[in-house]
């Protein structure tokens, strides 16, 4: 059993977030990616083709720096960087520069019948549970797969 505290930031939002509480034993920062206006994905959509993608705006790109910088201010380094594949949260992991980002499946969205919530939570559970004591993990995700 993995006993954590999350802390889930929307970027629009980050400025008015406390950040302090992740200097906290067994935190763990859940993320959505930064602004990629739309819903859902294109009828096209491939996975690792980012043109078929709903993708991060310019506003989107400065709202992933803007957290980056916020976290690094308060000094809150991270052991692991993981991200969707999706392009949209890759690229907010990458924009946020808090260290190498790592794609792990698990964290796909699951959004119109993508993917499968269930198995997929699980696979995050189980992916935490087999981090090394006092790590810092930051998993960049979809606002689907965080609000259960």
């Amino acid at each position: 059993m993995i006993l954590m505290l999350m802390l889930i930031v929307m970027p629009a939002f980050a400025a008015a977030q406390d950040v302090s509480v992740l200097s906290q034993r067994g935190a763990v920062l859940f993320m959505r990616h930064a602004l990629a206006p739309g819903t859902g994905d294109p009828a096209k959509f491939t996975l690792g083709t980012c043109s078929t993608q709903r993708n991060l705006s310019a506003v989107g790109r400065g709202q992933a720096r803007r957290v980056g910088r916020a976290v690094r201010d308060a000094g809150l380094l991270h052991s692991h960087v993981s991200t969707s594949q999706w392009c949209r949260c890759a690229d907010t992991a990458r924009l946020l520069n808090l260290g190498e980002v790592t794609s792990v499946p698990a964290l796909n969205s699951h959004f119109a019948g993508r993917g499968n919530r269930e198995a997929q939570w699980r696979a995050v559970l189980d992916m935490l549970g087999a981090l090394p004591k006092g790590a810092r993990p930051l998993l960049v995700t979809h606002q689907i797969n965080i609000v259960r």
